[in-house]
């Protein structure tokens, strides 16, 4: 067991919250039980998690995807009072780490793709300061095809991909979710490769008048395992449980 406020505490010091300008507020966003037993862990706080975590008896949540994005409508009203109501009522605290959670060097969304698309890690790139993406190398130049059987086998879902002039890859650049805009970016580095989650009208020319590969592996396919990693650091630091839950989404 441990203090809701030790908890939230801790995960701000380790994601180093302070460093990032964000479009929401990074840590605790819901505030509930003054003390977390049980953490459920997931991509996004939508309502499908809220009710596994209630069906569940959690303490807490823990998400990439919270609350309170730049620019949305501030009222507490439809969907948005629906799951605070249900977060409240069942003293639910959530806690939701965006930019931070991209970028963490081992528990992060890019940190953790790497590991399992077998990505060997030489810098950061992007264009938020501090950098979230990540470009490297695979061990071995890999034909497209294989590398793309490879993403698939990983993430459970199969990619987008526009081709690029070189048959095998090996340089690569990657940065998840909704990062396509980070292309261009990507094309300075030189690499044979661009890896995010989603894709945009003019990510396909982007990528074919410049003959690299682009491959969008899914938004919420790519960021599963930031929040899966930190939840596992969190049982195992406070010797509490965490259960990652993933509510299927195509996008």
């Amino acid at each position: 067991m441990v203090k809701l406020t030790e908890l939230s505490r801790y995960c701000d010091d380790l994601l180093e919250v302070d460093r990032f300008h964000d479009y929401c507020p990074n840590g605790l966003q819901v505030e509930g039980k003054a003390q977390i037993e049980h953490i459920v862990s997931g991509v996004t706080a939508c309502q499908a998690l809220i009710d596994a975590a209630v069906a569940q008896q959690a303490d807490a949540i823990l998400v990439h995807h919270g609350y309170f994005w730049r620019g949305e409508d501030a009222r507490i009203v439809g969907i948005k009072r629906q799951r605070i109501q249900a977060l409240l009522q069942s003293e639910i605290s959530l806690l939701a780490y965006h930019l931070p959670l991209d970028a963490h060097p081992v528990l992060g969304n890019n940190a953790q793709l790497a590991q399992r698309l077998g990505l060997n890690i030489e810098g950061q790139f992007g264009l938020e300061q501090p950098a979230i993406g990540l470009y490297g190398t695979l061990s071995k130049a890999t034909p497209a095809a294989e590398f793309l059987q490879t993403i698939e086998q990983q993430l459970s879902r199969p990619p987008t991909h526009i081709p690029g002039e070189v048959k095998s890859i090996q340089k690569v650049a990657w940065c998840t979710g909704g990062a396509q805009s980070y292309i261009e970016t990507a094309v300075e580095l030189g690499v044979d490769a661009y890896i995010s989650g989603e894709i945009s009208e003019q990510t396909t020319h982007v990528a074919r008048e410049n003959g690299m590969h682009f491959i969008a592996a899914g938004h919420h396919a790519t960021e599963r395992y930031g929040a899966m990693a930190l939840g596992e650091h969190l049982a195992d630091h406070f010797a509490i449980k965490n259960t990652f839950v993933d509510i299927d989404n195509p996008a």
